[in-house]
């Protein structure tokens, strides 16, 4: 039988107060690589451009092939807005970029 995978909590910036537990290292995985390529300043990036450019950072052990990095995006996108780390612009299509 395989080992549990560790979980962590995460919030969700458009549903506050809703916490969701999800296996941590794809998390902390996503986490890193979306702030390594979101820039500090407006008008940031788009999450497709985001999800591009954070495609070739992520564990393959973790992520074959890309599979499922879409979902983890949004679930770290989410969290981190919760969290003030990164903040969206009021644009279409909805752009990021990091805070401080």
């Amino acid at each position: 039988m395989a080992p549990k995978a560790e979980k962590i909590e995460i919030e969700n910036f458009t549903s506050p107060g809703h916490v969701v537990r999800v296996d941590k290292a794809k998390y902390e995985a996503m986490r890193d690589a979306l702030l390594a390529v979101l820039p500090a300043r407006p008008p940031g990036l788009s999450v497709a451009e985001a999800k591009e450019k954070l495609l070739p950072l992520l564990p393959q052990e973790l992520f074959p092939g890309g599979e499922k990095a879409g979902w983890w995006l949004k679930a770290a996108q989410l969290d981190l807005e919760a969290k003030g780390r990164i903040r969206r612009e009021a644009t279409k299509p909805l752009r990021l970029h990091r805070v401080g």
